[in-house]
């Protein structure tokens, strides 16, 4: 199955993208064989800047192209596009074992000037192996203004074959002098019938529950497999899409506040859990540290052990962060649904299984109240971003909700 099958509903995208891999391999056809390689009409570039909104495969998108720079199939030879998915170089790449193809998703809040200075000797670094020096960084858009200085040098001079990709919500996410030494690839929310329909082919999802997941998340293709495949998550959805019921009174907006951090803060513990304790055994043994969770630590690591801990704090921190983010996310959806029909449009209803809510709460109040609503979630979004306290946004938020 070729790579480019992977970006659901974003053809421009995956022609764009076929194109500079064709020029791509030409060029690196021409180098290996002494000619001279032509790069007038090329379509291809040193960096990319993937963008679009949150489940449009802007990093799939990246790891596509990844694959189709190292393919190495025989059919190139006979006019095949390049980015077959089974040849050494697209395999290796897409499962994340390929030598000169370093993919950056972070866990932490943002990406510092430390982090950035490795991957920016990496990248001066010949192709090992590979056709190129590919660096996918995920999260372009958590550069810290120091990482995004030194990440400017790099993109603005790279290797002669090395490319950047890079991957933000948008453009504004990322400094302008970089962006503007990239080229622009906008990525859209997949039709909701294209995830669907995938969820299906590859993931064995029954076709109804598909269906409403993809629904249930407009086109985010992550959010719906992990719907369609975690009950959990599932359950944690319903939750609260009945919030802006518990909203009577005050105490039922601080209960309600209260509910969500909670549930935002056993995400990130169930996290720590499962990987913290892991994290430091394995560190703990590399310092030689006697055996058992009491040995004593060798004299000079405890500031190696301490940066460990940080790292994990700020990893919990984010976890929590995206969860709450998630919920509010689909709170907006729910009052989305509700100007729907208070409008009277023709705009399906995301969230069906709590029809009954939607209509009584559209019966209850104006289009204006219901807009003001979607204000109070999006401040909440910008406040949590700005690191106010969870609680005291949230509550905020639900006061605003309870208001209209």
């Amino acid at each position: 199955m070729p790579v480019w099958d992977d970006l659901v509903g974003q053809g421009p995208v995956a022609e764009s993208l076929t194109a500079a891999a064709r020029d791509a391999d030409a060029f690196v056809t021409a180098v290996a064989s002494g000619e001279a390689p032509s790069s007038a009409t090329s379509k291809m570039t040193h960096a990319w800047l993937f963008t679009g909104p949150p489940g449009s495969g802007r990093a799939t998108a990246a790891r596509a192209f990844a694959a189709a720079l190292q393919c190495v199939s025989p059919d190139r030879a006979l006019g095949g596009v390049p980015g077959c998915g089974f040849c050494d170089g697209c395999h290796t790449t897409l499962v994340g074992t390929h030598a000169d193809v370093e993919v950056v998703a972070t866990d932490q809040l943002s990406i510092g000037v430390k982090d950035t200075r490795d991957l920016v000797r990496r990248s001066s670094l010949s192709p090992a192996g590979g056709r190129w020096q590919v660096i996918v960084l995920q999260d372009a858009d958590r550069l810290t203004e120091g990482a995004g200085n030194v990440l400017l040098k790099a993109v603005e001079e790279p290797a002669p074959r090395t490319v950047w990709l890079l991957c933000a919500p948008s453009v504004e996410d990322v400094l302008p002098t970089i962006r503007s030494r990239c080229r622009l690839l906008t990525l859209r929310t997949p039709p909701v019938e294209a995830v669907a329909d995938v969820l299906v082919r590859r993931d064995g999802i029954e076709p109804e529950l598909a269906a409403v997941v993809a629904r249930a998340t407009q086109g985010h293709i992550d959010r719906a497999r992990r719907l369609a495949t975690d009950e959990r998550a599932r359950a944690r959805r319903a939750a609260v899409l009945r919030l802006p019921l518990q909203l009577g009174d005050i105490g039922g907006c601080l209960k309600a506040a209260q509910t969500l951090v909670d549930s935002a803060t056993e995400d990130a513990k169930q996290v720590a859990e499962e990987v913290d304790a892991k994290e430091t055994e394995e560190l703990r043994a590399a310092l030689g540290a006697a055996s058992g969770a009491g040995g004593r630590m060798p004299r000079g690591t405890a500031g190696v052990m301490k940066e460990l801990a940080d790292r994990q704090k700020r990893r919990s921190t984010r976890t929590q962060r995206d969860t709450l983010d998630l919920a509010l996310t689909d709170l907006a959806g729910f009052y989305r649904d509700v100007l729907a029909v208070q409008l009277g449009t023709a705009a399906p209803v995301a969230n069906a299984e709590v029809r009954d809510a939607i209509d009584r709460i559209a019966a209850s109040g104006r289009p204006e109240q219901t807009l003001r609503r979607i204000e109070a979630i999006l401040a909440c979004r910008e406040a949590l971003d700005g690191n106010v306290a969870p609680l005291l946004a949230v509550e905020a938020m639900t006061m605003a909700l309870r208001a209209g």
